[in-house]
């Protein structure tokens, strides 16, 4: 394994070492003040509910108090602010964006809602924008190759979100907000429990003039879930969701009948995104619990223009994915490991105004996992078997361990193979397609050291993945090999009242043997959050330091360079009563003038602020 001691650019990643063990020397001394904390819980990082202090895998966590203090944010500022992270946007509020895990590119990340994967089969991402924070429970981030656990594209990660959950009791929720460059939000929700059968429903609504190239972005969201206690081994969940959007842009049609312009051209976005899924959990024997789950989804990308004169409609361009998903996981509890074993069956199909010579294609796998848990030590092995209708059968494995130095520290390490297919786009859209593109594969690897004590917890990951057969998404060309290499550096801690959370991140995606950058993607990024409680009012500041990056053609010179940018948000949410709590965001506050994608202008300083209330 390359370390970031071996690395060729050898000055910042020594740097970035230097830091490291600059950093993990406070932690014990800072250990001593921390308050007891409660072990969370996370599932991506193995498919089975695992304690994040026994996780092995580089993983994130965000609950609904860290996205209650966004405000109208998108789920893509929520993302931005954990390691491992960045993203692209073309404008502002609601406007199309692409995220990065590890500087790997979109399509080479997974994105599920509750366990079943969405996006577009065309593009290969999935619409961020598309997703209201309201209606979100948690979202796990998986930092790392996982095809071995989640098959063809994780190459950079997988991102898991799960929508609310029915409660006890019946809670009642409302919130209305509003803020700068007409900013408006409405929402209200109900969940609750009644003897075996569960429920939750939320309808949310967000509106904003917009900047610049992009204006009147407005999103429409529902969700529902249904859950039903058969007996006390077996159980149903039935979710819902759906979500649509409209707002304008800077585009003109193809084809064009009316030989329009940007100029005489009104040109709307309707992206919507729809998700059904029906879950059932049965518990056979005390050792042996099996899910199945079967999941439906739409991802639409609709495309419309008129001429703005008159309003005479020009013509329509749309790019949809319709997916069918069944899993059936066997998890099998032996003492204190767990053997699962897995069977998939996922189908694409693509609905699009483009013609492409192929239009759908499935995916049938099988999976085997063992988690070892010992006093002193765990490990995970996986192996997986995928079959693509278009590109044969692929087998990736993955294996990883930890190791407790002290009661506090952890060394972990892992190694891992994924795949990659191209995505319709890549392999037919016309002018740029090329039918005889090759999936990506991959190997990666990774050490790391992990602390926790009390109310403090760290992370430190060297990572190193070598993919063959990359398809640069710009030019669609597929070169030898690209590399994805990187330190990830994490802490979290409470003190008192005041809780923090910093990162940084040094990424180094580049092809060879050209060693040309991924574009778009910063060599080094900063967070840090802080909150501070002070009686019913809890203050919080964020911010945000990002180097410069290319913008096209994996160049970087001249004009084609994004200069590096500095954000600052602060807020305030204050509890008025048990029932009532407002919130205010300012965010930019420095007003800082940046871009992440030449010609698509970012909001300067903008003000939100919004009042909840629940029963």
């Amino acid at each position: 394994m390359k370390t970031c001691l071996s690395s060729r650019r050898s000055l910042a990643p020594r740097r970035s070492c230097a830091s490291l063990l600059a950093v993990l020397a406070t932690f014990p001394v800072l250990a001593q003040q921390q308050m007891a904390m409660l072990d969370e819980v996370v599932v991506s990082a193995t498919r089975v509910a695992t304690p994040v202090t026994d996780v092995i895998a580089d993983v994130s966590l965000i609950d609904r108090t860290e996205l209650d203090h966004m405000g109208q944010g998108a789920l893509r500022d929520v993302l931005a602010q954990q390691p491992g992270v960045q993203f692209v946007s073309n404008g502002g509020y609601r406007s199309a964006t692409s995220v990065f895990l590890r500087g790997a590119t979109t399509s080479q990340a997974i994105v599920l809602i509750d366990g079943v994967r969405v996006g577009s089969a065309t593009s290969g991402g999935a619409s961020f924008e598309n997703m209201p924070l309201t209606r979100i429970e948690r979202i796990e981030i998986l930092r790392g190759a996982a095809s071995a656990l989640y098959g063809p594209d994780a190459v950079g990660g997988v991102i898991q979100i799960f929508t609310r959950e029915p409660t006890e009791g019946v809670q009642l929720s409302a919130d209305v907000g509003a803020g700068s460059d007409g900013q408006r939000q409405a929402g209200a929700s109900i969940r609750g429990r009644s003897g075996a059968l569960g429920y939750s429903l939320g309808l949310s609504q967000e509106k904003a003039s917009g900047i610049s190239v992009t204006n009147n972005p407005a999103a429409t969201s529902v969700d529902a879930k249904l859950t039903a206690e058969l007996s006390k081994a077996h159980s149903l969940s039935l979710g819902l969701v759906r979500s649509a959007m409209n707002y304008q842009f800077d585009g003109v049609a193809t084809p064009n009948p009316l030989r329009l312009t940007k100029l005489t051209t009104d040109a709307w976005a309707r992206p919507v995104l729809n998700q059904a899924s029906l879950v059932w959990n049965a518990q056979w024997q005390p050792n042996w619990k099996s899910t199945v789950t079967l999941g439906q989804g739409d991802d639409k990308s609709v495309s419309d223009y008129y001429r703005i004169s008159d309003g005479v409609f020009s013509s329509s361009n749309y790019f949809n994915t319709h997916r069918n998903q069944a899993t059936w996981q066997n998890d099998i509890t032996l003492g204190t490991d767990v053997l699962s074993l897995l069977l998939e069956n996922r189908s694409e199909a693509v609905d699009s105004s483009t013609s492409y010579s192929v239009k759908s294609r499935d995916i049938r796998s099988l999976m085997a996992s063992y988690t070892l848990n010992k006093p002193q030590w765990n490990a995970l092995a996986v192996l997986r078997s995928d079959h693509n209708s278009q590109f044969g059968g692929f087998t990736n494995w993955a294996l990883s361990g930890g190791y407790k130095l002290s009661p506090s520290w952890r060394a972990v390490a892992s190694l891992g193979t994924s795949f990659s297919a191209p995505t319709f786009n890549q392999l037919y859209y016309p002018g740029f397609g090329t039918p005889t593109l090759t999936p990506q594969q991959n190997r990666a690897s990774e050490l790391g050291l992990k602390y926790h004590q009390g109310a403090m917890s760290a992370s430190a990951t060297l990572y190193y993945n070598e993919i063959q057969g990359f398809i640069n998404p710009a030019t669609n060309v597929q070169s030898n090999l690209a590399v994805l290499r990187g330190v990830t550096l994490a802490m979290q801690a409470q003190r008192g009242d005041t809780r923090y959370a910093v990162s940084y991140d040094y990424a180094d995606p580049h092809t060879q043997p050209n060693d040309l950058r991924f574009v778009r993607v910063a060599q080094n990024v900063l967070n840090l959050n802080m909150r501070q409680r002070l009686g019913a009012v809890q203050a919080f500041a964020e911010l945000k330091l990002s180097s410069d990056r290319p913008d096209n053609n994996l160049s970087f010179t001249g004009r084609d360079v994004l200069a590096g940018y500095g954000l600052l948000n602060i807020g305030a949410d204050w509890k008025i009563n048990p029932q009532l709590s407002l919130l205010a965001r300012l965010n930019n506050l420095a007003d800082a003038r940046y871009v992440l994608a030449n010609g698509y202008a970012m909001p300067g300083r903008n003000l939100f602020v919004s009042l909840s209330w629940s029963l």
